[in-house]
């Protein structure tokens, strides 16, 4: 029997790589005879690059560039596939809100120009694709930092300067957000607040990328403003898009194909997956829901190992999933669960396999 493991991070715990690894020993310790297949996922957000050089070998290209405050300098760096000439850049590295303290947060004037400074180094680096992901951002900037850190110029008055002599590579955006870049659903209004945006700054941030979007139009003849998706990471991927060429696509499904998810399937009875927070969100666009329509395809039964399930058994059955358990079984506190996930991951996988 060949079980494949295909989970995400439990994040702020243990990652992807080390939940597939204990995950494997707990069902060697009941049926060693078990084919086991490691292939640690993510769905786009932060962690994607770690997931797929965890999957995919790869190198880590240490980059020092500006922060998500234009006055900061923050370590950072991007996973290099040579054989692929392929580098994953996550704006979060640079540009991301985790990298700042809450007092510091200031959408008003944080900016992607370290993410742009990036992609510029994957640029030199050879890269003929870059995947770009989105999420964790503390910024609502339009990607304007990122594109200036490419050469654009954005003259107060008059139109957009393009840059001299650059060649963009092919630039997918991991995108799993349908929010356009204004109005109501757009990223001021959405995403602003938990950046720490005042009612009154989401209306000025919100104006901002509406003129920067008019002021594309006119430029560059592209409309990204109710593009579905051009609001992620506080309009990154409008800009993406605008300046870099960029096509929005699903990171699940890119993560997926590109670590070879759906060849790995073929001949499993088994896929297992899951997160520290098996919920609704899961089961829309995020990677167990991702797992379980691919495994639906190939006619692999899809098992879900989470720290906590927020879904009854109806709800989750219904999503294509055949089993799940969860760490934190009844009377546990999150904190106990949380303390003893390792030992509590293992013997749920030793469980799975004694029912088999």
């Amino acid at each position: 029997m060949k079980i494949v493991l295909a989970f995400d991070s439990f994040k702020g715990n243990i990652p992807a790589r080390e939940v597939c690894e204990i995950v494997r020993d707990g069902i060697k310790s009941v049926r060693p005879e078990i084919e086991t297949v490691i292939l640690p996922m993510a769905d786009g957000g932060e962690g994607t690059a770690e997931a797929m050089m965890a999957a995919l070998g790869g190198e880590w290209i240490p980059v020092t560039v500006t922060g998500p405050l234009p006055t900061m300098k923050v370590d950072a760096g991007f996973a290099w596939f040579s054989a692929e000439k392929t580098a994953v850049v996550e704006m979060a590295a640079a540009s991301g809100l985790p990298l700042l303290k809450p007092d510091e947060y200031n959408p008003m004037v944080a900016t992607t120009y370290g993410t742009g400074e990036l992609i510029k180094a994957a640029i030199d680096k050879g890269a003929e694709r870059i995947l770009l992901t989105v999420g964790g951002s503390a910024t609502v900037d339009g990607g304007v930092g990122a594109a200036e850190a490419l050469g654009w110029k954005f003259p107060e008055s008059g139109e957009i300067v393009p840059p001299e002599n650059l060649q963009l590579p092919e630039v997918d955006v991991l995108c799993d957000v349908t929010n356009p870049l204004c109005g109501p659903n757009g990223a001021a209004h959405v995403y602003g607040p938990q950046k720490g945006a005042t009612p009154e700054m989401v209306e000025q941030l919100d104006s901002r990328l509406r003129k920067l979007s008019e002021k594309i139009i006119r430029s560059l003849g592209k409309d990204v403003r109710d593009l579905p998706g051009a609001g992620a990471a506080g309009g990154l991927a409008a800009g993406a898009v605008a300046f870099m060429n960029g096509k929005l696509v699903s990171g699940v499904d890119t993560v997926m194909s590109t670590i070879g998810l759906p060849a790995a399937l073929r001949g499993a009875a088994w896929v297992l997956t899951g997160e520290g927070k098996f919920d609704a969100q899961s089961v829309q666009g995020k990677v167990v829901d991702g797992v379980a329509r691919l495994a639906a395809q190939a006619g692999v039964k899809t098992g879900v190992i989470a720290g906590c399930i927020l879904l009854s058994e109806a709800e989750w059955r219904a999503a294509g999933i055949s089993f799940a358990a969860t760490l934190q079984p009844e009377g546990m506190s999150v904190e106990e669960s949380i303390r003893r996930s390792r030992e509590l991951l293992f013997a749920a996988a030793a469980a799975f396999a004694r029912d088999l």
